[in-house]
């Protein structure tokens, strides 16, 4: 076996593409910089308990563990960015009104998260702490299109929705249903849906969900046809309070009501940022108001992150430079 190679979907970022990554990740740094969010690194190894702790703990199968030979503990690889902001915000900061981080680093995933990308990507993240209102989901949204914006990407579309329509529906359904009709929601399998679905009190919704997806349009038929319950109701006020915010934003928008990726995670709003021509995003976020309880200090919070290998895909190649121009 040859030594120089790597494991599978573990690469080396070249000359020309090292620093065309660095100086996107020095403005979108900036850019949160500007708008008073504070930078944070948090280390890249943890105590395993620590690092699953909570909501953390979904990320236990994309977690690489091993054992500190100084204190003989579990120790985890970072596989997200998030839990770690949460837990300096709720034990160390401990501020009593808002707080805006920000960070950049990579993580380390077992599987990819899709057949071609990396498992080490490179995030870059804000994150707003201490705000339930939408005005927060409205911020960070405009912070994560003026980051994006300023790079020479294709044109953008944002693809938003809420788990809190899923969750309403599914009243006292167990956990074992609710993991069952996620991914049959994501393909949009309707009839499976309904099937796995019956006897739910609101079966045939859960159903209509596969066919609630288009343009912001989308969220008047949400209205019409989904069950007038409380939580429904928030969260479509939301959603329309979002889409209006936006309305005049350089991005195309969109709804999906049966995208519900991070269910388990997120609390609320959830959203992708996808570039034309690519079936992957390049960035994706959402409330997650829980994730700070299991720290003694649940907050409400909102962000994102950008993936900055999956974006430089989209990037021009840079132009090589000669060594004489260095010198």
């Amino acid at each position: 076996m040859h030594n120089w190679i790597l494991p599978d979907q573990i690469e080396d970022v070249l000359p020309g593409r090292a620093w065309q990554m660095e100086k996107v990740r020095r403005d979108l740094l900036d850019v949160f910089d500007a708008h008073g969010y504070d930078l944070v690194a948090p280390p890249l190894v943890e105590y395993l308990d620590s690092l699953l702790t909570g909501t953390g703990a979904d990320l236990d199968g994309q977690t690489f563990k091993l054992t500190d030979p100084l204190s003989g503990r579990l120790l985890g690889v970072r596989a997200d960015i998030t839990p770690q902001t949460a837990r300096i915000d709720a034990h160390l900061l401990a501020e009593s009104g808002i707080t805006r981080l920000c960070y950049a680093g990579q993580v380390l995933t077992a599987r990819p998260s899709a057949m071609h990308h990396s498992r080490e990507p490179y995030l870059v993240g804000a994150e707003l702490y201490g705000d339930a209102s939408v005005t927060s989901d409205i911020e960070v949204l405009n912070l994560l299109i003026e980051g994006l914006r300023r790079q020479s990407l294709p044109p953008l579309l944002l693809d938003f929705g809420h788990v809190g329509i899923f969750r309403a529906l599914l009243a006292d359904a167990s956990d074992d249903v609710a993991a069952r009709l996620l991914p049959l929601l994501a393909s949009k399998q309707a009839d499976v849906v309904a099937e796995v679905a019956r006897g739910l009190p609101h079966a045939e919704a859960l159903a209509g969900l596969c066919s609630l997806y288009g343009g912001v349009e989308v969220i008047g038929r949400a209205e019409a046809e989904l069950p007038d319950l409380p939580a429904v109701s928030e969260a479509l006020a939301t959603m329309r309070s979002v889409a209006t915010a936006l309305a005049d934003a350089p991005v195309a928008l969109s709804c999906d009501f049966a995208e519900l990726r991070g269910f388990s995670y997120h609390s609320g709003l959830v959203f992708s940022v996808y570039a034309q021509g690519a079936t992957d995003a390049i960035a994706n976020g959402g409330r997650f108001d829980e994730v700070g309880r299991a720290f003694g200090r649940a907050r409400p919070a909102t962000g994102f992150s950008v993936d900055l290998k999956e974006l430089m895909r989209l990037l021009p190649a840079p132009q090589p430079r000669s060594r004489a121009a260095r010198i």
